[in-house]
């Protein structure tokens, strides 16, 4: 028993934590203070109903163990677990002693009404309803009712930035809204996610009319570079729970077709996980760092001689042949872990709510997902409004942009060209629904860039400080265009999604800045320049380099520092001795 009181006590760093009430003040909607007297108190923090539950053995044995121990035995007793105990484990014991508050999730079939009868467990395995449509991972909204929305945004920021597991994740700080029944041991995580919300003020400032609002999501600051890893984590830990008792599902592996970020999320959370993974990809259409990442995390790799879209016909057909579980987005269990992405935009700005968020779109799950996060959130009342979407295609493939031009009608699929935003060339997107139903949502828009537009929007971010990828190229492109055209306005606060790390892709930047792309005027183009090793000929192409920014002497053209004779003024404009 004394043992479990210290590793109970452990937890806290003071004793008094035990009685405060956590507290966020906010300067939104007078959201106020939220409390601890709910009907469920243990998912305050994965360990206040432990706390509470041994308050007064924790007090006496912290009294007692004050009065005989030096300072150096009290610090001892901060030991977040036992030694023999690590985290997963922790979180296990954890698990056991709260018990569960009801909440859970099943499938049903994209957009069925509430009181549809046809269901399916997260524990089966089957990717579409009966009818051959997209299916959707439906929660029990009654059970998470019970708690208003000031104590789940409050949940969710006391997690963020821990390591208790699995909440440092920035998926699984989210738990209750993702997988609320999966065992913490059974996660697969690689603490994805709580990705930086960059201030792009200088290209708002300089580029975009003065648009002081504007931010990039950089979801490509994550494991393996990209924002496929918040919803790999998901299906993964899914994976890893069937295979493992009491379940023990017959699963041989986990398969995906992919424009490259997915197998490399794929591959990198099955190696973790002990799981095989295999990769189809189309043959010469991704990046090298795209097709290293799976060969390295030990997935096996089949190079095929087609595009994404017939690399998603034939691991269609596998899956239903061998026991591989689908990874692909036509899995509804990935969205759940892409979603809070869009949670950790609300709390990245207090819960206030932005008025555009502009996604880049190819399979067209990113954009549902995105809906999904920021429509839980509203109906939770965590927020009282949803923003207006924007999906980003290349024109090279444009199917959904097509689709939104022509008024919604028919949709048709078209052959995807090359793009530099290869990751997004698909013609044949699965969640078209999905996509669809999202924009219509939120009075959304679909906007497409040339290839010409994507890499030149690229090359000027990269300009003001960041290093983006092809696909946030196409995204930015849009927002060009929307202010061009004033839909976006210069006070708007505006969110561009970066699904990937520019370093991905650095093939495409080096053919840009060496002026290599035909028929591209590669405006923004930086390329190296080639100078003799002499004083003389440095000095000369600085001289040329930073003409009308640093004060030359007109007289003896004495560069920085000036010559004794030059004001501190001359510095930044030409004068004479």
């Amino acid at each position: 028993m004394a043992s479990a009181v210290s590793s109970f006590l452990s937890l806290s760093s003071s004793s008094d934590r035990l009685d405060r009430v956590p507290f966020r003040e906010s300067n939104h909607n007078n959201r106020g203070i939220a409390k601890l007297s709910s009907p469920c108190p243990h998912l305050w923090n994965p360990t206040d109903s432990l706390l509470l539950r041994h308050r007064r053995a924790a007090r006496i044995c912290c009294s007692s163990t004050a009065a005989s121990s030096s300072g150096s035995n009290h610090q001892q007793l901060k030991t977040r677990r036992p030694a023999e105990e690590n985290i997963r484990e922790e979180a296990c014991r954890r698990d056991e002693a709260t018990g569960s508050c009801g909440f859970s999730a099943c499938y049903v079939p994209f957009n069925a009404p509430a009181d549809t009868a046809e269901t399916y467990s997260l524990d089966d395995v089957v990717y579409r309803s009966r009818s051959g449509g997209l299916l959707d991972v439906r929660h029990g909204m009654t059970a998470l009712k019970r708690f208003p929305g000031s104590y789940w945004r409050d949940l969710f920021d006391s997690r963020v930035g821990r390591t208790t597991w699995p909440y440092g994740s920035g998926v699984w700080s989210k738990k209750e809204f993702v997988l609320p029944e999966i065992d913490p041991d059974h996660i697969v995580s690689l603490f994805e996610g709580n990705s930086n919300l960059f201030w792009a003020e200088r290209l708002g400032r300089d580029h975009l009319g003065g648009m002081p609002d504007l931010w990039v999501k950089h979801c490509g600051i994550s494991h393996t570079g990209s924002f496929k890893d918040l919803g790999m984590t998901v299906l993964v830990s899914q994976v890893n729970r069937l295979c493992r008792a009491p379940l023990n599902r017959p699963i041989a592996g986990v398969g995906c077709a992919s424009t490259g970020d997915t197998s490399a999320a794929l591959s990198a959370y099955c190696a973790a996980a002990g799981i095989p993974a295999i990769v189809f990809l189309p043959t010469d259409r991704i990046s090298l760092a795209q097709l290293v990442q799976p060969i390295a995390n030990g997935a096996t790799v089949l190079s095929i001689d087609t595009d994404f879209d017939g690399c998603m016909r034939l691991i269609r057909e596998v899956t239903a042949e061998l026991p591989i579980y689908l990874a692909n987005s036509l899995n509804s269990l990935r969205l759940e872990g892409q979603k809070t992405a869009a949670i950790e935009i609300l709390q990245q700005f207090d819960w206030e709510v932005p008025d555009w968020v502009i996604v880049p779109g190819g399979n067209l799950g990113n954009i549902y997902a995105f809906y999904k996060g920021f429509e839980m959130c509203r109906e939770l009342e965590l927020v009282d409004r949803m923003p207006r979407l924007v999906c980003a295609q290349a024109a090279n493939a444009n199917p959904l942009y097509l689709h939104y031009k022509s008024g919604w009608a028919d949709f048709k699929p078209v052959i995807a060209a090359d793009t530099f935003a290869s990751a997004i060339q698909i013609g044949d997107p699965v969640s078209i629904d999905r996509a669809i139903f999202a924009l219509k949502a939120t009075d959304g828009i679909v906007e497409e860039a040339t290839e010409e537009e994507l890499m030149d929007a690229m090359s000027l971010a990269d300009r003001t400080g960041m290093f983006a990828c092809p696909h946030t190229g196409v995204a930015l492109a849009a927002l060009f265009k929307l202010r061009e055209r004033g839909v976006i306005g210069t006070n708007d606060r505006t969110i561009v999604v970066s699904t990937a790390h520019g370093l991905k892709f650095t093939q495409s930047k080096v053919a840009y800045h060496s002026n290599e792309i035909a028929n591209m005027a590669c405006r923004y183009a930086n390329p190296p320049v080639s100078v003799k090793a002499s004083f003389g000929a440095v000095m000369d192409v600085l001289k040329k380099k930073l003409d009308g920014k640093l004060g030359l002497c007109v007289s003896c053209e004495t560069a920085y520092p000036p010559c004794a004779k030059t004001s501190f003024s001359a510095i930044f404009a030409p004068t004479t001795c």
